[in-house]
């Protein structure tokens, strides 16, 4: 949710965001409109509950044969309190539905337009180059007996997998391999729930535009997650956190899910774009001030893994209209992938500002002693698609694959990936 004040004192920034992203820019004035309804409506019931206090002293002390016509002023008026506070209500709901349909304001330099329309910061790493014929990820994957699609399809249907004997060892190590470097970075381990109540899965506004992708279970009133994100934001919901010290970072460890609804015959083949897959994932709770400097070191450790991985990558500033509501700012990085001759994204990560903070009431203590909406960030540390530019990045003309240096020890030491006969 954005800033109130904001929304009244620079209405026209706010603007200028949603028409960089997109979005209805009148969607601004319905909201200034519900503010000043909500606002009109809480001070007529204030004026009420005054007079109601006031009424009450001088039936209190009031004669007793002048109480009972008092009794009587006194129960119109409260019924007219009454009224009035059922208005504060439906104005108080009508303006949070109208301020929670604009999205996060962008930061000053976000590129404005849509998919098409981002920025290239860096290019980094050599793009792989071979003396054979390259097999995609998926080719490889079944040379090593380390992806199964069939099976998949067979037991969950189209997008599902397994990943067996070595592939289920290299998700692991590359979790692991991400845990470490996290835990040195000073992050706290969870393994979060991966069923969240709507109030939780709307607080980290995925309940918006891109709704349709989230896992609903009607019986239980529960949803699946598509990123431990959003476990990680409801965490500290409704609290006061102290961050005088410095941020409070997590490293959530969960499976995910999306339905990926909207992208049929898009990366079908292989685990590209998948219905279920792992993930190791930063969250931040820092203070507003901090939080551009902290999403600069989010996007550092992330580009340091898939550097330490030996991967060709890009870092992207993402455009307005291609950032989910939550986002003031995104950087994609965009690993190469030889088989589809393109950069294809391996990891973001998103600066919240205060907007999922404000939702989700997660405040901290200012100097004056007052609370504020503390900012959030997050960011993909290692996810089950980084296989995809391991496998075809590394591989050999005989089919097996070269395990990047760094991740050798997560595996045993072995160096090489040998297809299975």
């Amino acid at each position: 949710m954005i800033d109130p004040v904001l929304l009244r004192e620079n209405p026209d920034l706010i603007k200028r965001s949603q028409e960089a992203r997109g979005d209805s820019v009148e969607l601004v004035d319905v909201a200034l409109e519900a503010d000043r309804v909500r606002r009109a409506a809480i001070a007529a019931f204030e004026d009420l509950r005054a007079q109601q206090n006031s009424f009450g002293k001088k039936v209190a002390a009031a004669a007793k044969d002048e109480k009972k016509e008092l009794v009587a002023q006194a129960q119109s008026l409260a019924a007219s309190v009454k009224a009035a506070q059922q208005t504060v209500n439906e104005a108080e709901e009508r303006f949070a539905t109208a301020i929670r349909a604009i999205g996060n304001p962008i930061i000053d330099g976000v590129p404005a337009g849509g998919e098409d329309d981002f920025v290239t910061l860096r290019t980094v790493g050599e793009k792989p180059t071979f003396d054979f014929e390259p097999r995609d990820h998926l080719e490889i994957g079944e040379l090593l007996n380390a992806i199964d699609m069939v099976r998949g399809a067979k037991v969950s249907g189209a997008r599902f997998y397994y990943l067996r004997g070595i592939g289920a060892r290299l998700e692991l190590a590359l979790m692991n391999m991400a845990l470490d470097r996290a835990l040195a970075a000073g992050f706290i381990p969870l393994i979060t729930p991966t069923l969240v109540k709507p109030e939780i899965m709307q607080g980290t506004g995925f309940l918006g535009a891109h709704s349709e992708e989230v896992y609903y279970l009607p019986a239980d009133d529960l949803y699946l997650t598509g990123t431990s994100e959003v476990a990680l934001a409801g965490y500290h919901a409704d609290e006061i956190l102290d961050i005088a010290d410095g941020p409070i970072r997590y490293a959530g460890w969960s499976t995910c899910y999306r339905r990926e609804a909207g992208s049929g015959g898009r990366d079908t083949r292989g685990i590209i774009r998948v219905h279920q897959f792992n993930k190791l994932e930063m969250f931040v709770y820092t203070l507003p001030q901090d939080a551009e400097a902290e999403h600069e070191r989010l996007l550092g450790w992330q580009e340091d893994m898939l550097t330490a991985l030996g991967l060709s990558y890009r870092v992207i500033d993402t455009a307005a209209g291609d950032l989910g509501s939550s986002a003031a700012r995104k950087y994609d990085v965009e690993a190469w992938v030889p088989t589809q001759d393109a950069y294809r994204e391996l990891t973001s990560t998103s600066n919240c500002t205060t907007f999922q903070a404000r939702r989700l009431d997660t405040r901290y203590r200012t100097e004056s002693g007052k609370t504020a909406p503390v900012a959030t960030l997050n960011g993909t540390l290692a996810t089950t698609r980084w296989i995809v530019a391991i496998l075809e990045t590394h591989q050999q003309a005989d089919g097996s694959v070269i395990v990047p240096e760094a991740l050798r020890p997560y595996l045993g030491g072995l160096a090489v990936l040998e297809p299975v006969a």
